[in-house]
């Protein structure tokens, strides 16, 4: 059985993750990003793409006071292995899946794995995690990473932070192009609860396949 998916999105109003410069860190308040850390430790892995490890240089760890219980394992999407030996995720309880002949990046662990449109393929990144004992899976972006799994159609769960700020046209959105030729294509959630935490509104999807 594959890992159960769970995507996370932290946006503004009109669903953007940065500007078009690329600068993203803060976009929600301290309490979105505390719960965000709850949903890391509620995870066996958490998942982005180099391009968010490029960008932010995250730690993609559990920060919580007092926190005591163990890191969820680090999951890198990257096609041609561009994660630098000296980023944090490259310290050790991370797996790189890349379609590039694997070759090693820091302390972790570098797997191939079947390409999609010269992506890793969903299907193909859910088996090695799978075979790794990974039973639920939070992917936290970026935009193209969250559209690939979107067009799988395998994310279950949307966990979605949204700070009071709009962006506008030019920002990056959190979900790319999921080259839709018609509305009924459209992958469909139902609302499971909206609650405000902070200044931001936190809204929480299943997936509805009626």
């Amino acid at each position: 059985m594959r890992p159960r998916v769970t995507l996370k999105l932290a946006t503004t109003l009109d669903g953007r993750i940065a500007t078009a410069s690329g600068e993203s860190q803060w976009i929600t308040g301290p309490e979105a990003r505390q719960q965000g850390h709850r949903l890391r430790a509620a995870h066996d892995a958490i998942l982005v793409g180099v391009e968010t490890v490029l960008a932010d240089d995250p730690e993609l760890t559990v920060r919580l006071p007092d926190y005591a219980g163990t890191h969820p394992l680090r999951v890198v999407l990257d096609s041609r292995l561009r994660t630098p030996g000296t980023a944090k995720v490259a310290s050790g309880n991370t797996l790189i899946l890349t379609t590039a002949a694997p070759h090693a990046v820091g302390q972790t662990e570098v797997v191939a794995v079947a390409a999609d449109d010269a992506r890793p393929a969903i299907a193909a990144v859910l088996d090695a995690l799978t075979a790794r004992g990974v039973g639920s899976l939070l992917v936290e972006g970026g935009g193209r990473v969250a559209a690939s799994f979107l067009q799988a159609g395998v994310v279950d769960a949307i966990e979605w932070f949204r700070a009071p700020i709009l962006l506008g046209g030019e920002g990056r959105p959190c979900v790319a192009s999921l080259a839709l030729a018609k509305l009924a294509d459209a992958p469909k959630f139902r609302r499971l609860g909206v609650e405000p935490v902070g200044n931001d509104l936190w809204e929480r999807y299943a997936r509805f396949d009626g």
